[in-house]
């Protein structure tokens, strides 16, 4: 494993049709949106749980040959069908604290990423996540849309009528995420450069593979992450130097082929500070149009999963 030496920084835009990008539980599921901006809201657990999830079904992190999730459901060793706690989740990595310490480490990809609390009897590890996001937020105002339909079920037995169903999707959102890799904290969790490839690669690759009934329709766009090599440096809100170029209005924006993203902001702050920068890598879905990257290119280093 290579040690993780520089900080980086993260942008990864995606976008969602026809579908449920995170629902909300506490408000009939309904896609999350900023009432007062109308923008689009994704949490960063979400996005943790594509990752989580590619991971666990595509690239070996089942609990097998030593790789393994930690925040996965597992069955209960003592109630037969029931789902481990935290605790009992804990006790599958040893007996005491030290051997599930490195254990934990050891093994879970998810922790050395992104940290966490492990509690124990009467004690607790807790490791602070090298790789840390902000809530994703939509690039443009989203337009909510109500569906209803027949079930192919009656509501009770015996009933002579279908069921109806009711559903809430949006019909577009183009969603920026931000986030940072600190290698300070990931010194402490073991975090590796190999690790931070398969997260790279579990974001895009992730996102695509999401084909359940209510994500159907989600689509990686862009990925960057901006590599420095001046110790403790970094940009900052990278979300907010990208502008979205388009001729239609919000809410009638159906497909990225409707907007640029342009970079202009983006590639100003890279050439300011381009002595501070080892390389900027992008990861770039080929019907998503950038402009104003010219001034940046000899730092861009293309890439494909």
């Amino acid at each position: 494993m290579t040690e993780l030496k520089n900080r980086s920084e993260l942008l990864f835009l995606y976008d969602i049709k026809d579908c449920n990008p995170n629902g909300d539980p506490m408000d009939e599921n309904k896609p999350r949106i900023d009432e007062e901006t109308r923008i689009n809201i994704v949490t960063d657990v979400r996005l943790k749980r594509t990752i989580r999830d590619y991971m666990f079904n595509y690239k070996g992190y089942n609990g097998n040959n030593g790789k393994d999730i930690f925040c996965r459901q597992t069955e209960s060793k003592k109630e037969k069908g029931g789902l481990n706690d935290g605790k009992s989740r804990a006790g599958d990595f040893g007996k005491d604290k030290v051997e599930k310490d490195k254990r934990i480490l050891t093994e879970c990809i998810d922790v050395r990423l992104f940290g966490g609390v492990i509690p124990l009897d009467k004690d607790s590890i807790t490791y602070t996540g090298p790789v840390q996001f902000k809530m994703g937020r939509s690039l443009h105002q989203v337009d909510l849309v109500h569906i209803k339909g027949t079930g192919a079920f009656a509501s009770q037995e015996g009933k002579h009528q279908q069921a109806f169903r009711e559903e809430y999707v949006l019909p577009y959102s183009l969603i920026a995420f931000y986030g940072v890799i600190n290698e300070n904290a990931a010194k402490h969790t073991g975090l590796s450069e190999e690790d931070t490839e398969e997260l790279l690669e579990a974001m895009w690759k992730g996102t695509k593979n999401l084909l359940s009934r209510s994500k159907m329709g989600h689509s990686p766009r862009l990925l960057v992450r901006v590599v420095y090599k001046k110790d403790n440096f970094f940009i900052g809100e990278l979300d907010k130097l990208i502008r979205l170029d388009a001729q239609l209005s919000d809410e009638k924006l159906r497909d990225i082929s409707e907007v640029k993203i342009d970079l202009q902001n983006f590639s100003d702050k890279v050439v300011k500070n381009k002595d501070k920068i080892e390389k900027v890598i992008v990861i770039k879905d080929d019907r998503c149009v950038l402009s104003n990257i010219d001034t940046i290119k000899s730092l861009i280093e293309y890439k494909n999963f």
